[in-house]
């Protein structure tokens, strides 16, 4: 489910779609576009590359290609599959942030912080939601 970037959307409150670049698909290696939305900023869309695509085990992509890195773990357990998901900002995205807002930088990456540390909760129980409505 979530290889298929396309269906984002269905789950996360601020990513609202995704879409392959150049009808690609879930490989490492491969692009692809999503349009997000947060009540303090204006909308944007960022451009994410596939880094890790192994099939119940791994999904992750890096923002910019190397500025964020998310990451969806599947582990086993009795009940079905445990997901993890984790966010980080690698050191080439504190850069951009440090281009980008100067002196409000910190502020500008806690901010981030704040928003992930909310949305990963809802995304993923959304896509438990989902996941066991089907």
């Amino acid at each position: 489910m979530i290889a298929d970037v396309t269906r984002m959307g269905e789950w996360s409150p601020v990513c609202k779609k995704c879409w392959w670049d150049d009808g690609d698909g879930p490989r490492v290696g491969a692009w692809f576009t999503g349009h997000n939305e947060a009540p303090d900023r204006d909308p944007w869309d960022t451009r994410s590359q596939v880094v890790a695509a192994s099939r119940g085990e791994e999904f992750a992509f890096t923002v910019g290609g190397r500025w964020t890195r998310w990451g969806y773990t599947f582990t086993p357990v009795a009940e079905g599959t445990q997901v993890t998901e984790s966010w980080e900002v690698l050191p080439d995205g504190v850069k951009r942030f440090e281009e980008r807002f100067g002196a409000d930088a910190g502020r500008q990456l806690a901010n981030r912080f704040e928003t992930a540390r909310a949305g990963i909760p809802a995304t993923l129980a959304a896509l438990k939601r989902a996941a066991e409505s089907a």
